[in-house]
């Protein structure tokens, strides 16, 4: 199932378009979408009875973020082995935690209002939690997943490592965080831990990975993080980057005014964010 947030609603994305939730359950479901995670099961239920609906097409700038407004969001830093290689630094022994505050997230199309001069890319895949998980073990943290989706953890450089790191910050101005196109649910992957990711500037690809290269997979990040506190419908989980980032060039890139990023994995689709200057 595919599930995306079309102008606001709960929508199930089909071949031919959008069968929106409530519209179809007579507003047993929905419309709102953030609400839909709180009963994941009976969502999923409904919604593989929609095979036969009727389908309307729509044009993916209606799209916004398919988690509009989680309770917590996790982002994982150096999870990747290559990134870890291409930054010098000594792979983690424990998930290297840090939040993006919920009110940065943004839609698969938004534009992105640049905070100065030392604006980084990150693709990322981002675990949506669908059931409670608290303290569950990795081999059944599948089972807590509503879906996955595309992300950006989009980073100032000079904030996040201002004041012996501000991380949370430097990650989490106005936009930082769009996410999209939709949410797709773990069993339509062949193999939902090895999907092809990367994102490009103007057309250059400039990061190219699988998600097989995860240092902890999404499994082990449920396990971990739940080991600690519960984990909730709706919750969000940035899961990392691989190599490419901007400032680990040299001389190290950073996005500019009229720079389009996009940003795909395999399975999923493609999201694409316009930077625009500070008041632009």
């Amino acid at each position: 199932m595919k599930l995306a947030n079309l102008n606001g609603r709960g929508t199930v994305v089909t071949e031919s378009g959008g069968v929106d939730l409530a519209v179809a359950s007579d507003g047993r479901i929905g419309p709102d979408v953030q609400p839909l995670y709180d009963d994941w099961g009976a969502v999923r239920a409904f919604a593989a009875g929609l095979a036969g609906a009727t389908a309307t097409p729509f044009d993916e700038m209606q799209l916004a973020s398919p988690v509009p407004s989680p309770r917590q969001v996790f982002a994982i830093g150096l999870n990747y082995a290559s990134h870890a290689q291409e930054t010098g630094a000594e792979a983690p022994s424990v998930p290297a935690t840090f939040t993006k505050f919920p009110s940065s997230l943004a839609g698969p199309f938004d534009p992105v209002e640049l905070s100065g001069a030392t604006v980084d890319w990150e693709v990322e895949l981002v675990a949506v939690i669908g059931v409670r998980a608290d303290r569950v073990t990795e081999d059944d943290a599948w089972t807590h997943v509503a879906g996955l989706t595309v992300g950006q953890d989009i980073s100032d450089r000079t904030l996040q490592f201002a004041a012996a790191g501000q991380f949370s910050l430097g990650k989490s101005h106005r936009g930082y965080g769009p996410m999209g196109p939709w949410l797709v649910t773990p069993d339509e992957f062949a193999d939902p831990d090895d999907l092809g990711l990367g994102c490009s500037i103007n057309g250059e690809v400039v990061q190219d990975g699988r998600t097989s290269d995860l240092i902890f997979s999404v499994p082990r990040l449920i396990a971990e993080l739940s080991a600690v506190l519960p984990l909730l419908p709706g919750d969000v989980i940035f899961t990392g980057t691989p190599a490419g980032v901007g400032i680990a060039r040299q001389p190290s890139r950073f996005l500019a005014a009229g720079d389009v990023l996009e940003s795909w994995i395999e399975g999923i689709g493609t999201i694409r964010n316009h930077m625009v200057a500070r008041g632009g």
